[in-house]
């Protein structure tokens, strides 16, 4: 699992309360004072909450804490709550090549138009998605599907072909999944 950074941003005081309570954290935490060196470790991160006692603009992942709360355990479960959205956020959405997938919705979408998936579709999707080399039809029955690799059957090349349609009506796209001699893939 990645680290987990908590990045406190002009806000001193709070960084040096929880400096010292920090070695029961599950995140690392840090103070920054100056946007460009802030904006510079944000940039190579992408398991970070940056908290601050006001708004900034073009600043993601920014919980705002005007008021300091009485509890320090009511702090630390806010701050854990954040976390948890970051983290349900970032894993909810796929993005392959012009698209992004909500993994949630179901729904696949360009700039000019969206298109609605089956569970079984973004299923294979993310599957060939995630391999770097083409994918055979009994593998895709068995991780997928699973199907044992003995039966005969032609869900497979059905759901590749239904799905290739309804992207090309959706999108005129027609090589989002390319056909290869030994399987499917996505790149």
């Amino acid at each position: 699992m990645k680290t987990q950074s908590l990045i406190i941003y002009k806000h001193t005081t709070l960084y040096h309360i929880l400096d010292e309570l920090s070695l029961d954290f599950n995140f690392k935490i840090s103070l920054e004072n100056d946007e460009y060196f802030l904006k510079n470790r944000i940039k190579n991160s992408s398991n970070y909450l940056v908290i601050s006692n006001k708004e900034y603009a073009g600043i993601e992942n920014l919980f705002v804490i005007r008021d300091l709360p009485n509890n320090i355990f009511k702090l630390l479960e806010k701050i854990n709550i954040e976390f948890l959205k970051i983290n349900f956020n970032s894993k909810s959405e796929l993005k392959i090549k012009k698209y992004t997938i909500n993994l949630n919705s179901r729904v696949m979408q360009d700039n000019e138009a969206k298109l609605r998936l089956t569970e079984k579709e973004i299923n294979m999707i993310f599957y060939l998605s995630k391999s770097i080399k083409p994918v055979g039809v009994n593998e895709l029955e068995n991780k997928v599907w699973n199907y044992q690799s003995d039966i005969e059957t032609h869900t497979v090349e059905t759901h590749i072909y239904r799905l290739r349609k309804k992207i090309f009506d959706t999108f005129n796209d027609n090589e989002f999944i390319s056909s290869k001699k030994n399987g499917y893939q996505i790149k």
